[in-house]
C-alpha cells in the first residue's frame, strides 16, 4: 500500500504476484514399472508450480502410444496414462512434460518394461547342404527379459563351441528381439539331423527344431564358347558369275516351283514399264515408248546372256537337267522374258 499525507490522505494499493515455473513431485510420480503382457497399467504424473502447471504425455522414441486395440495418439494431456492390456509393442519409455508457461518445462522419463516368455521363430526348418560344405542355422528370438540361449543335438545334448560348431546371438532392435546363429565347418554324414535352438528366461522356455540333410552339390554350367568364323570376300565380275557361284544378287526376284527349286530373277534390266504396277506413273503417259524399250531391253537382254553364256563355255539353253547354268539360268530367262512380255501386252 502506498498513503500520500495530505489533507485528506490518498492511498494507492498494488498486487503482486509471483510466479514458479513447474516442479515434478516424484513422490506423487510413476517411477519404472515392471508388467507382464497382458496386464493394465496407469502411470501418474503430479506437478507444482504456479501457476499450475499442465501435463502432457508422449513416447521417447517419437512413436505413438497405443491406448488400446483401436486407439493411438502422438501425445496425450492430463496427469495419468492407462495403457489396456499391454503387449510388447508398449515396452519403452514415456515421458511425463509438465508447463505452466513459466520457463523452464520440466519432464521425467518413465520406463515401461514388459515381461513374457520366449518366442521362437525358424525362417528354414528344412535345410539341405552336400558333404564338405559349411553351413550357417538361424534362428530369431523374442524374450524379455533377455532369454539364455544355445543349441542342441538330437538326444539333447548342448553344442559348444568347437572347430565344428560356432555359436553366436545378435542383439536386435527393440531390445527384446535377438537372432541365434549354428555355424557348422565341413559338414560330415554324422552331422545331418535335427538341431534345436533353446531360449529360456523367467518367465518360461521355448524351442525350435531344424533338420540339416544331404543334398547333391551344386552344378556348375560351362563357360560358353564362342566360334570365331573366318570371312572369305570374293569379287565377280558380273551376275552371271554370281549365278555360277551360287551367289543371290541383289535387287532380285525368288520363285519356287513345284518341285521347290528357288530360281532368282535379277531386275535390273527391267524397263520402265514396272513404274505402271508402282502407280508411279504420270498422267497421260505413252505406254506405247514402253512397249518399245522393254523390246529393245529383251532384246539385249537375249544377246547378253548367249555371249556371257559363251565367254564361260556353257551352253544358253537348258540341254541338261545336272548342269548348273543349264537348269538354273536358263529358267530364270525363261521366268524374265514371261514377265516383260506380260507386261508390254498391258
Amino acid at each position: 500500500m502506498c498513503q500520500i499525507n495530505t489533507v485528506t490522505a490518498k492511498t494507492q494499493y498494488g498486487f503482486v504476484k509471483v510466479v514458479v515455473p513447474p516442479n515434478i513431485d516424484d513422490a506423487l510420480t510413476s517411477s519404472d514399472v515392471i508388467v507382464r503382457e497382458g496386464d493394465n497399467v496407469t502411470l501418474r504424473c503430479k506437478a507444482k508450480g504456479s501457476p499450475e502447471p499442465s501435463i502432457r504425455w508422449k513416447r521417447d522414441d517419437g512413436l505413438k502410444i497405443v491406448l488400446n486395440k483401436s486407439m493411438e495418439v502422438t501425445e496425450l494431456d492430463g496427469e495419468s496414462l492407462e495403457l489396456e492390456r499391454i503387449s510388447r509393442l508398449h515396452m519403452g519409455a514415456y515421458l511425463c512434460i509438465a508447463t505452466n508457461g513459466v520457463p523452464p518445462s520440466v519432464s521425467k522419463r518413465i520406463k515401461v518394461s514388459v515381461d513374457f516368455s520366449p518366442m521362437v521363430w525358424i525362417p528354414h526348418q528344412l535345410v539341405g547342404i552336400p558333404m564338405y560344405f559349411n553351413i550357417t542355422l538361424e534362428c530369431f528370438i523374442e524374450a524379455n527379459p533377455t532369454s539364455l540361449n544355445y543349441w542342441t543335438r538330437e538326444n539333447d545334448q548342448m553344442i559348444t563351441d568347437s572347430q565344428k560348431y560356432k555359436t553366436e546371438t545378435i542383439p536386435g532392435n527393440p531390445s527384446y528381439k535377438a537372432t541365434m546363429r549354428l555355424h557348422i565347418t565341413n559338414v560330415q554324414r554324422s552331422d545331418y539331423g535335427s538341431y534345436k535352438c533353446v531360449a529360456k528366461n523367467p518367465r518360461g522356455e521355448m524351442d525350435g527344431t531344424i533338420k540339416l540333410y544331404m543334398s547333391s552339390p551344386p552344378t556348375t554350367l560351362p563357360p560358353p564358347t564362342t566360334t570365331t568364323l573366318a570371312t572369305t570376300t570374293t569379287t565377280y565380275s558380273n551376275e552371271l558369275d554370281m549365278h555360277i557361284n551360287g551367289i543371290e544378287p541383289t535387287n532380285s526376284v525368288i520363285v519356287i516351283d513345284k518341285l521347290g527349286i528357288k530360281y532368282q530373277s535379277n531386275l535390273n534390266e527391267i524397263g520402265k514399264s514396272e513404274q505402271k504396277l508402282m502407280g508411279d506413273t504420270p498422267k497421260g503417259y505413252d505406254w506405247s515408248k514402253d512397249k518399245q524399250s522393254s523390246a529393245t531391253s529383251l532384246t539385249s537382254l537375249l544377246v547378253w546372256h548367249s555371249k556371257a553364256a559363251s565367254r564361260h563355255g556353257l551352253s544358253p539353253w537348258p540341254h541338261h537337267h545336272h548342269h548348273l547354268y543349264g537348269s538354273c539360268g536358263g529358267m530364270t530367262l525363261l521366268l524374265m522374258l514371261r514377265f516383260m512380255w506380260s507386261h508390254m501386252e498391258t
